[in-house]
């Protein structure tokens, strides 16, 4: 790892399936031997017990694996490898909102996580959905996350040194 690569933040953004974590584990593993994937996925029903389990399959050996929902700010502080790849924003906003977190909460949280990527001797790699193209929700839950969601994406945007938007598959540099 050069020294210009310590707290060096990417931001990968896509919709559903668009390939932004394969995307994200690539650019995580160029940076040499040595990820820790942190995976924020809870599996509340069969469906995604086996999308976790896929997952897991699909990750290089020798890749060190963390879960951790809720308190991946300080998960990632923990990480000693030079490339962490946290995947997904997305689902650890859910995951707080869902615990009773307030926006302000959250957004705090957000601004924790960028903290500890910048100060980590190495590269953090933030995986997230852009769910803001879509119609307007009709329920005010799903409003409040998609707006929440789309706070910390800017956020976690505007901090990176790097920002990629996947389409089907394909890159698109944003910075």
């Amino acid at each position: 790892m050069t020294p210009s690569e310590a707290g060096r933040i990417v931001f990968v953004t896509g919709g559903a399936r668009s390939g932004k974590s394969t995307f994200a584990e690539r650019r995580a593993a160029q940076n040499g031997p040595g990820v820790t994937y942190l995976a924020t996925a809870q599996a509340f029903d069969d469906e995604m017990t086996d999308r976790i389990a896929r997952h897991r399959a699909d990750r290089p050996a020798g890749w060190v694996t963390h879960e951790e929902p809720l308190a991946v700010p300080a998960a990632l502080r923990a990480v000693t490898t030079p490339a962490a790849l946290l995947d997904c924003l997305s689902l650890w906003v859910s995951n707080l909102m869902l615990a009773g977190h307030t926006d302000e909460a959250v957004l705090d949280a957000a601004d924790d996580l960028l903290r500890a990527a910048r100060e980590r001797g190495g590269m953090t790699v933030l995986v997230t959905n852009e769910v803001g193209f879509g119609i307007v929700p009709d329920n005010a839950l799903a409003r409040r996350y998609r707006d929440l969601l789309g706070w910390v994406n800017q956020r976690a945007a505007a901090a990176s040194d790097e920002a990629h938007l996947i389409v089907s598959g394909l890159p698109l540099r944003l910075k």
